[in-house]
């Protein structure tokens, strides 16, 4: 498959997954969707928008995701969005996040997993 036949599909990959996320964010309002299948969802956006520019396969990349995710919520635990006065921001404090939870690395590692899985196809 060409380069830019594969950056098309993570394109839209990336598109379609940050919709759901954004409809998820804005609308849903329980205590299964949203926290948890947001986050598996959320490294899968991550995945698909780096893709965008690194079309080839790299077998590692969902391992570097889930590290990322895993640094982000450290962040969190942290409270670094408030330390660096950035919770003011509201669009840096949604992405920065404000509170840590275990649940949320394992629901990252989720994610990765997915990810890897769909890479091997």
């Amino acid at each position: 498959m060409k380069k830019n036949t594969k950056r098309i599909l993570y394109f839209s990959a990336f598109i379609l997954t940050l919709l759901i996320e954004i409809y998820i964010a804005v609308f849903v309002r329980d205590r299964f969707i949203r926290p948890y299948i947001g986050d598996v969802l959320s490294v899968m956006v991550v995945y698909f928008f780096i893709h965008i520019f690194w079309p080839d396969r790299c077998k590692w990349l969902p391992l570097y995701v889930f590290l990322f995710a895993v640094c982000v919520e450290i962040t969190q635990y942290f409270h670094l969005a408030k330390l660096l006065e950035l919770d003011q921001n509201r669009v840096l404090s949604i992405i920065l996040g404000g509170s840590f939870d275990w649940i949320d690395i394992i629901c990252y590692g989720a994610g990765c997993c997915v990810i890897w899985a769909l890479s091997l196809i």
